[in-house]
């Protein structure tokens, strides 16, 4: 299995833990900026955290809990009992997040079955605690034909809350691609490019789909291609990093980006920038 890929660790409890630390790699040697973590979390658990000199970002990616942070009760929050979730309208239901800095406790308790997501990256001090309802996120499609996709930008750089942290999820429909064509964002260049680690955190629908995801570098010392599952967390250190989802099976993914600077800039593989071009038209 590719060391790009992790696989989450049981059922319950923290499954997936992504760190500066633990993540340093052959295929990822200068991992420095994201981390990810996820809870599984029975109706009735707690977790707590101390962020220490990283900034967090809380998404309730399922379920409902109590968040506290900073000795701040923020109540009961979270709408989706399903990922896939949607509301009557058939607009899918948007996360509640919460965002606490660097040097702040904070803590959740389930009400129900509960999957939290922590997004960290290192921090700066820069901004307070800030609860996220679903009105606060907005919805954006991107792509056309079998490229389409659904975005919920959640803490993208218009979003100026965090220090170093960008987050969106994205839902991805059965017999689509989607980060396609490929791009790269492993060059510190602005405005040309920024440099980005990633995480995908692959969810689907039904969860016993399966999707596929290529990491490579235009001179090919990395390519890889992983066969994701529900619940898998994709590494992206550098290059490009298209995934497909198989007819019958919806993907949804959580990304978590952080560098040294807090802009997302990217560039097209140049030899599939032509499909850019003629979807514009």
């Amino acid at each position: 299995m590719s060391d790009l890929l992790i696989r989450p660790n049981g059922s319950s409890g923290k499954v997936t833990d992504v760190t500066i630390d633990n993540t340093k790699t052959p295929l990822s040697p200068d991992w420095n900026y994201v981390g990810f973590g996820l809870h599984r979390l029975a109706a009735g658990e707690s977790v707590s955290e101390v962020t220490g000199d990283l900034e967090a970002l809380l998404v309730i990616v399922e379920g409902q809990c109590s968040l506290s942070a900073d000795g701040e009760d923020y109540g009961l929050q979270g709408r989706r009992m399903s990922v896939f979730d949607k509301d009557a309208d058939g607009s899918r239901i948007r996360p509640v997040c919460l965002y606490v800095p660097n040097g702040t406790e904070w803590s959740a308790t389930a009400e129900t079955d509960v999957t939290l997501a922590v997004c960290t990256a290192p921090g700066k001090g820069g901004h307070p605690v800030r609860l996220l309802s679903g009105d606060d996120i907005g919805a954006v499609t991107r792509g056309v034909g079998a490229n389409t996709r659904y975005i919920h930008p959640i803490a993208m750089e218009e979003q100026d809350f965090a220090d170093s942290l960008l987050v969106t999820e994205v839902f991805t429909p059965a017999g689509n691609w989607s980060s396609y064509p490929p791009h790269r964002h492993d060059e510190d260049d602005f405005p040309r490019m920024t440099y980005l680690e990633e995480t995908y955190y692959h969810r689907f629908d039904p969860p016993q789909g399966f999707g596929f995801q290529r990491v490579f570098t235009d001179d090919g010392s990395l390519d890889e291609t992983m066969t994701v599952h529900n619940g898998d967390t994709v590494l992206v250190p550098k290059g490009h990093h298209p995934c497909g989802a198989p007819h019958g099976y919806d993907m949804y993914y959580l990304n978590v980006m952080a560098g040294p600077r807090r802009a997302w800039r990217f560039e097209n593989h140049p030899e599939h920038e032509w499909i850019v071009e003629r979807d514009a038209g």
